[in-house]
C-alpha cells in the first residue's frame, strides 16, 4: 500500500472516530502556502487543527514523535492563515490535536490499530 493511500485511509478513519466524540467537521486537507492542516473540527466551543499520522513501524518514536517542533510550526502558521482567511471563528478557543495511528495495518488478519488521540498535543 502507498503512502499517500495510508495517509488519506488515516485521516478518514481519524474523522469517523472524531464525529462519534461529536466534533464536527469545518475543513478537510486545508493547503496554504505555509503547510496542510488534515482536519479542522469544531469541539463545542473550540476550534481544532488536527495532524493525523500513522506509523506502521515505530522506528524513530512512531506516529506522534514525528509532528515534531518543525512541524509544528508549519500546523500553527498553517492554522493562522486559516483564521485570517475565515475571521468568522477568530473569537473561538484554538487547540492543537494529534490523532496517531501505530502499528502495522492488518497485522495477523486484524483491522488498523485504534487512534491515539493527543488532545492539546502542541501550544503556539
Amino acid at each position: 500500500m502507498d503512502r499517500q493511500k495510508l495517509g488519506r485511509d488515516a485521516e478518514q478513519n481519524a474523522e469517523r472516530f472524531l464525529r462519534t466524540q461529536k466534533l464536527k467537521l469545518i475543513c478537510r486537507n486545508f493547503h496554504c502556502r505555509f503547510g496542510e492542516i488534515d482536519l479542522i473540527m469544531l469541539d463545542s466551543s473550540n476550534l481544532v487543527f488536527i495532524e493525523v499520522r500513522k506509523r506502521i513501524h515505530k522506528g524513530w518514536g512512531g506516529a506522534s514523535a514525528s509532528v515534531d517542533r518543525r512541524k509544528q510550526q508549519k500546523i500553527i502558521h498553517s492554522a493562522e492563515f486559516f483564521l485570517s482567511q475565515h475571521p468568522e471563528y477568530c473569537k473561538l478557543n484554538c487547540r492543537f490535536d494529534v490523532i496517531a495511528f501505530e502499528g502495522s495495518i492488518k497485522a495477523h488478519g486484524g483491522g488498523d490499530s485504534p487512534p491515539i488521540w493527543y488532545k492539546d498535543a502542541f501550544r503556539l
